[in-house]
């Protein structure tokens, strides 16, 4: 599987979990200038901004190490300017969460392994 193909499988699969979790998908891959986040996703008064991360089995390094101080940076920029320009319009609005979902495809399997509030 090619990286851009492993990316967008991994994002099916979180945005399919986060469902299943009771959370509606606001958007996928919203772009903000040179700026990109993954799923933008709201359960009741919460919006949770998640970033998907996936690598092969055996990768040298894990999905979360991959959130490297530079891309903590760009996420908390991308999710000020998302507040800043739509999501301050949104009613009932409480909280809104940066998450971080590692995603694995192994022997025809996929694990997610979600972090809530990792950032």
């Amino acid at each position: 599987m090619r990286p851009a193909e492993l990316g967008r499988n991994a994002e099916v699969a979180v945005a399919d979990y986060l469902f299943a979790e009771g959370f509606s998908i606001l958007s996928r891959n919203v772009r903000l200038g040179s700026l990109e986040l993954d799923i933008v996703a709201r359960k009741g008064s919460l919006v949770a901004i998640v970033e998907v991360r996936s690598r092969r089995p055996g990768a040298l390094v894990g999905a979360f190490e991959s959130v490297t101080a530079t891309k903590r940076a760009r996420l908390l920029r991308a999710v000020k300017r998302l507040w800043r320009e739509s999501l301050s319009a949104l009613h009932g609005i409480e909280r809104v969460r940066i998450d971080v979902a590692a995603v694995t495809f192994a022997g025809g399997l996929t694990r997610i392994e979600y972090a809530k509030g990792a950032l």
